[in-house]
């Protein structure tokens, strides 16, 4: 979800080159772990709510 979101890719200016590009994942990897420790972030109750709120409607 965070590589498909743009974290850790390479900055257009100023960037790392290719060690910023190898390096990336190990980010990825360790934000995600930092997330999943904080309880994520609300996703899954945003989702819950709207489709009980749509089962309602139904």
């Amino acid at each position: 979800m965070l590589k498909s979101a743009g974290l850790g890719e390479s900055r257009e200016s100023f960037g790392g080159g290719l060690g910023e590009d190898q390096f990336a994942s190990f980010l990825r990897d360790e934000q995600a772990k930092e997330m999943t420790k904080a309880g994520g972030i609300g996703l899954a109750e945003s989702l819950y709510q709207a489709l009980k709120d749509k089962a309602y409607e139904a």
